[in-house]
């Protein structure tokens, strides 16, 4: 964070932020990539249980 009264950022230490903040965002994608994989393979074990259940 910067104050008022310090100097504005340099072009360079926003790009470092702007990249820091792409790959934070890149690891919670990868982390909600795999939840949503393990939703989905759960979801399908209970259909295909529910299958088994009907026949």
């Amino acid at each position: 964070m910067f104050l008022p009264f310090c100097a504005p950022p340099s072009a360079a230490s926003r790009r470092e932020y702007q990249r820091h903040k792409l790959e934070m965002m890149k690891s919670w994608r990868d982390a909600l990539e795999t939840r949503l994989a393990a939703l989905n393979a759960a979801i399908s074990t209970v259909e295909q249980q529910l299958s088994q259940d009907a026949e």
